[in-house]
């Protein structure tokens, strides 16, 4: 029996999965193919670090090296202190005998609990499984339907004051960055003051950039951005991404944090140090640290009145809790941010709850320079429109760890000011830099072996696409400048013939781009991992409404395939509705695209006729949902997640009875007739729970039993599944 591996993971995805899970297995053991589960949830991967579980995602890591390795990874939460802290703490609640998270740790055994629990921080999950390039596209059914079912895109007021800022000139990551490629392979140590940071070991045709951004430079930035704010009159905001880039962001965060509450933290700098306030977790952490302390109020009634003052406005994360943008430092994901300012017409909320114009405040211009084009693009053309506009498709280089910037321990908050070093171990200097106290240097890497499989890929989507491909590098950065030697080098070994390949800086590619979709011409964008991660968020929110119904396939070097299931940034409310109503609004489409593109790729491996008549029939399924509007209603006391699963099924089986292959239309036809004669009784039974609170023992290690319970509450669709 063919097997693949469905990742357990957190959230609202992973309450889906209770649902969903028990039909895709019920359906798939019909052409010899099983399902089985891999815990790399962040509760999992805690234990796993204490001892007390199964190490899942090393497990994992083994699997995605062999060449029938097929994977289903849902998307799984990139930790923030915050968020680890409160998942001890749930787990600690359910009686396991683990730690706490001693953020300052005083002495060598709890310097080796926080090595420990430091693993699950940020990006821990993609490095480890991703070894592949990344193929993201929209399904043409998901495009079609999008364009015939528009969702709403706000315009953009005339002369409208939304803008990006984004630093400039030699302070931030940009203009100060080197690269080199490696000659051979090489330990290579990078040091400050000739002490020893760490030691990587560099292979032969690796690329290796070193930089760092000037806090003195950064906190300038700030109090620019914070003046013009002002001036211009319009909101504040910050938008960084401090879970996957765990190192640099939060930071980043707290120099920000910093900047819009000077005064006050001027003011209270002593009981700050003496309480051991870190602004870099936000003001939910303040709170908790000043609690009970004999200043708390005078404290909070400092903050409001700062908020009150003639200061720029702040943008909120939630205004009906008085949630600003300094709640903490994963609150606001530029990734998922971005896209919502685009999205609403540049605005993003102030206290009141109203929408106003906003800058969009994003310190490192590597990826700041896309964003600050596509505001710019609808300030001066309009909204976008959504029945009309292209598609952009991404070819991203991220397999081994390519480009993982701030989420790899080569990323350091300097303690000294001096010179920073990069020597391999025959003595040799590579680059070095002069920075000061506090600066955040940062090495990345990208392996030759992936450079050349992108390319590979690059071309192979190009010539079935027909359509051009633009490798977003730019020839003025250091290492765009080393990339593109490898890929025109890279290139010249595969047919070309026929084929619009170009070379484009970010501005250039993201104007070229856009002009093309608001044509309703289709492009793909060949990027490195950070930008990856940027455009395959914008242009799916803009595209389909959401960047959960993207395709993510990741060919992995091996021969195998990983298939990923879109986005998660909003799956935190989605669970808090569910426990207070139990409504989940959760849109599985992205695993159901995923599981058909994982069945495609074992029937296409295995020549298997029974596989590919599962397949055809999941991918008709797919379009009746679609196309039948079966998606999740937003609001309690209508259909849910678990009904979409019902209507998945129930499609899926009628395909397969109706379908070629005899012995699967035998084995489906009477399940077929059971969903469809009894769907007003599912229905009705589904429709029962909505508006309950549901209790399932836990946000990040929920009971099984019970979150079964509440997923799967219709007795006669069990049945049903059951009897398959």
């Amino acid at each position: 029996m063919s097997k693949i591996i469905w990742s357990k993971i957190d959230e609202a995805p992973a309450l889906a999965t209770y649902s969903l899970l028990p039909i895709v297995n019920a359906f798939t053991k019909a052409a010899g193919v099983e399902v089985v589960l891999s815990d790399i949830s962040l509760a999992g991967r805690v234990l796993a670090a204490m001892g007390l579980a199964e190490d899942e995602l090393s497990k994992l890591g083994e699997v995605v090296l062999q060449e029938d390795a097929n994977i289903i990874k849902l998307p799984n939460i990139s930790a923030s202190v915050g968020q680890l802290k409160d998942c001890i703490a749930e787990l600690q609640g359910q009686g396991y005998d683990i730690p706490n998270y001693p953020e300052n740790p005083a002495n060598d055994s709890e310097k080796a609990i926080q090595a420990k629990y430091s693993t699950c921080l940020g990006s821990a999950v993609n490095p480890v499984l991703r070894e592949g390039n990344s193929d993201r596209r929209a399904a043409v059914a998901v495009k079609n339907f999008a364009k015939k079912n528009p969702h709403k895109l706000r315009a953009f007021s005339e002369n409208s004051k939304a803008y990006v800022a984004h630093m400039e000139g030699n302070g931030d990551f940009y203009g100060n960055e080197k690269s080199v490629t490696s000659d051979k392979d090489q330990k290579v140590t990078i040091a400050l003051n000739g002490k020893e940071l760490t030691t990587i070991k560099a292979l032969a045709g690796e690329v290796l950039d070193g930089t760092f951004m000037s806090v003195a430079a950064l906190k300038a930035f700030y109090k620019k951005t914070i003046e013009d704010a002002k001036a211009n009159d319009v909101l504040w905001s910050l938008h960084l991404k401090a879970t996957m880039m765990k190192i640099s962001d939060p930071i980043m965060f707290g120099h920000g944090f910093v900047a819009f509450f000077e005064d006050v933290f001027a003011k209270y700098a002593d009981t700050f140090k003496e309480l051991n306030v870190n602004p870099n977790q936000g003001m939910s952490d303040l709170e908790k640290k000043i609690k009970g302390h004999a200043k708390e109020a005078e404290i909070k009634a400092a903050f409001k009145a700062a908020l009150d003052s003639d200061a720029p406005k702040l943008a909120m994360v939630d205004s009906d809790k008085g949630t600003t943008n300094f709640n903490a430092s994963n609150d606001v994901i530029i990734d998922a941010s971005m896209p919502v300012v685009v999205r609403e017409g540049g605005k993003q909320w102030d206290r009141t709850g109203a929408a106003v114009e906003c800058v969009a405040v994003i310190p490192d211009s590597t990826y700041g320079m896309f964003h600050a084009e596509m505001v710019a693009d609808c300030v001066k053309n309009g909204q976008y429109d959504v029945t009309t506009m292209g598609t952009m498709q991404n070819i991203g280089l991220m397999a081994q760890k390519a480009e993982e910037y701030g989420s790899h321990p080569t990323t350091f908050e300097l303690a000294e000011a001096g010179t920073v070093t990069v020597t391999t171990e025959d003595g040799k200097v590579l680059m070095s830099f002069e920075c000061e106290a506090g600066d955040i240097w940062r090495m990345s890497r990208a392996k030759d072996i992936p450079i050349k499989d992108w390319v590979r890929l690059t071309v192979e989507r190009t010539r079935i696409e027909g359509i051009p491909a633009v490798f977003w590098l730019d020839e003025n950065r250091a290492h765009d400048a080393e990339m593109i030697k490898k890929v025109k080098k890279y290139l010249a070994d595969f047919d070309t013939n026929g084929l619009d390949i170009q070379f484009m800086n970010v501005t250039d590619a993201t104007r070229f781009t856009n002009a093309r979709i608001r044509q309703g011409l289709n492009t793909i964008a060949v990027t490195g991992n950070v930008l990856r991660d940027h455009l395959t968020d914008m242009y799916p929110i803009l595209e389909l409404g959401t960047s959960a119904k993207m395709l993510s396939i990741v060919p992995l070097l091996a021969g195998g395939g990983l298939y990923e299931t879109g986005a998660g940034g909003s799956a935190p409310k989605h669970v808090e509705q569910f426990l207070k109503e139990g409504h989940l609004r959760w849109d599985s489409l992205g695993e159901f695209l995923a599981l058909a593109e994982s069945l495609r790729f074992l029937g296409h491996k295995h020549s298997d006729a029974k596989l590919s008549a599962l397949t055809a029939a999941l991918d008709k399924a797919n379009e009746g949902y679609l196309d039948n509007s079966k998606e999740p209603s937003r609001k309690a006391g209508e259909p849910d997640n678990k009904a979409s699963h019902f209507y998945l099924a129930q499609y899926w089986a009628k395909a397969l009875a109706e379908g070629d292959n005899a012995e699967l239309a035998a084995k489906f036809a009477p399940v077929a007739k059971a969903l469809s004669e009894k769907e007003d009784q599912i229905i009705s039974e589904l429709l029962a729970v909505e508006g309950k609170a549901q209790n399932i023992g836990g946000y990040f290690h929920p009971n099984d039993e019970l979150a079964q319970k509440a997923m799967r509450p219709s007795a006669t669709l069990n049945a049903i599944i059951e009897s398959i």
